[in-house]
């Protein structure tokens, strides 16, 4: 991984693991073609390998796991039932035993005592019954707990807490049928300034760092109707649902001076770091375009704002202008 210089995350640690271990070979096959094509490890690339060999392995082990204790406990659930009724049969065969035997003048005494002692042997049972249908209750919860935590996991990006692509698709798509009723969506995309020096001089272990406190300031910044997700590499994103370009491009706007204001401390050395800045893009659904078009409106804003000094906002308005002044 150091000789490909691929960042050390949980997700591209699982994939090498696997490549070393020999027991993918889907997975070892495309790993020794990009190397001998001399392919970079990039962030998508990484990606792509992960979300490709690695996390269906993940997600259906977890399935499986999943289906067995259900079928567990629902066999559990039906012998519980299956025991109620039958000790509901037995109740009712005593009762009508003792209902004969009382009217064939057997003595009233006995009868109470035999009725104390069965009402005592249905109240046991009754309390055992309760006790497992409790256990099994407490165990599907356990269940459910982690079908949440599994599917949140699949829905955000490890690295930095945000939405991952997945979530940003679906995000996305429910924020345009939205917007096909006339309500404003814009998207603000946004990109480490010369992040690439910044890996090179102080490590990638710095660098995704960064990237956390990047993440960290766009999560307090959006509104609570707002996504912010990672995009790719060192791309954040977000969606504004219900607002328009000025909403969005003052929202960019406040994030760079929230960012250009961070101190960025070295964990190892406790060394302070060079401030950040960052590029930002921004752009508004158009009736009945593509959410593709949207982003790539949006991409193209970002490059302007590197091309045109960096460390700013630029919006389509901008590529309207840039545009005609070509």
């Amino acid at each position: 991984m150091v000789e490909q210089r691929i960042p050390p995350t949980p997700s591209n640690f699982a994939i090498w693991f696997h490549y070393f271990a020999g027991n993918h070979d889907d997975l070892r096959n495309a790993i020794d073609l990009l190397i001998d094509h001399n392919r970079p490890f990039d962030d998508r690339t990484n990606r792509d390998l992960f979300k490709t060999y690695i996390a269906p392995k993940v997600n259906a082990a977890v399935t499986a796991d999943t289906s067995e204790r259900l079928h567990d406990v629902m066999g559990a659930a039906k012998e519980f039932l299956t025991t109620a009724i039958a000790d509901n049969r037995s109740q009712m065969q005593v009762i009508s035993e003792v209902a004969d035997q009382g009217k064939a003048g057997v003595d009233p005494k006995a009868l109470v005592a035999q009725l104390i002692n069965e009402l005592a042997r249905a109240a046991t049972r009754a309390t055992r019954l309760e006790a497992g249908f409790a256990e099994k209750t407490r165990e599907l919860d356990v269940i459910r707990d982690s079908l949440s935590r599994s599917e949140e996991r699949a829905r955000t990006d490890t690295l930095t807490g945000l939405a991952n692509r997945r979530a940003l698709d679906e995000f996305l798509r429910k924020a345009q049928a939205t917007a096909a009723w006339g309500e404003p969506l814009s998207v603000l995309m946004l990109d480490i300034d010369h992040f690439k020096a910044f890996n090179d001089n102080f490590g990638h272990g710095v660098g995704d760092q960064v990237l956390r406190l990047m993440a960290k300031v766009l999560r307090e910044k959006v509104r609570a109707q707002d996504l912010p997700a990672r995009y790719g590499g060192e791309e954040l994103i977000a969606v504004l649902p219900d607002a328009d370009l000025a909403t969005c491009a003052d929202l960019a706007e406040r994030i760079r001076h929230a960012l250009a204001e961070c101190t960025i401390t070295r964990r190892s050395t406790g060394e302070v770091l060079p401030s950040i800045s960052v590029s930002i893009g921004v752009a508004q659904y158009r009736a009945g375009e593509a959410v593709a078009d949207l982003i790539e409106r949006c991409d193209r804003a970002l490059y302007l704002a590197k091309s045109s000094g960096r460390n700013r906002v630029m919006t389509e308005t901008e590529l309207d202008r840039a545009g005609a002044a070509g």
